[in-house]
């Protein structure tokens, strides 16, 4: 029914998504995950799990999040309700655009999803109350995997809309890119394709 576009953003592999938006006066209807439409763009995943967040307050941070090898994790998020400035960071070594981040503005309006690869940190920022996530997985969660690194890590220099987030006891004490690079194990490939 509905067609995807996929738009190049300035990190090697990372996509924003864009549905097709049937509109009228009754509301909206879009498919936001068809998997026939994603591998016609060339994107293959087995996503096995669809997680639901939801942040009361504007100003919440959560991240930055991701799981090493060999459970890492590709993601699709979009935001279902209220706005988030959405990052992401490179963490593939040997990489064009390692520790190069890129942030994007996900809304229930502009109905964006953010394609996030395995080797890459993720972060979301809330920008209004009472904001709800949805993001897809293709691993599952597994605690002895999950790594984080701190929201203002001066080595990356994401420059956030907000400087005093509210943070999880984790995320407050999430160490820095440099004490946890070694353990990182994410590789670029050029012939990955």
């Amino acid at each position: 029914m509905g067609k995807l576009k996929k738009i190049e953003t300035s990190l090697l592999d990372v996509y924003l998504l864009e549905p097709t938006v049937f509109e009228d006066h009754r509301g909206f209807f879009m498919e936001s995950y068809n998997k026939r439409d994603f591998e016609e763009l060339g994107l293959f995943f087995n996503f096995v799990q669809d997680n639901h967040s939801l942040s009361v307050y504007a100003g919440v941070l959560r991240g930055l999040h991701f799981q090493l090898e060999p459970k890492a994790q590709t993601k699709i998020v979009r935001c279902l309700k209220g706005v988030i400035y959405d990052v992401v960071v490179d963490l593939r070594k040997g990489s064009p655009t390692y520790k190069k981040w890129a942030g994007f503005i996900l809304s229930e309006y502009n109905k964006r999803q953010i394609l996030v690869p395995k080797g890459f940190a993720h972060g979301i920022l809330t920008l209004t109350p009472n904001t709800e996530i949805l993001y897809k997985v293709d691993e599952y969660y597994s605690p002895e995997h999950d790594r984080s690194i701190r929201w203002d890590d001066p080595e990356i220099g994401i420059d956030w809309p907000l400087k005093n987030p509210i943070l999880s006891e984790k995320d407050r004490n999430a160490p820095f890119l440099k004490d946890i690079e070694s353990e990182i194990n994410f590789y670029y490939r050029e012939d990955r394709k």
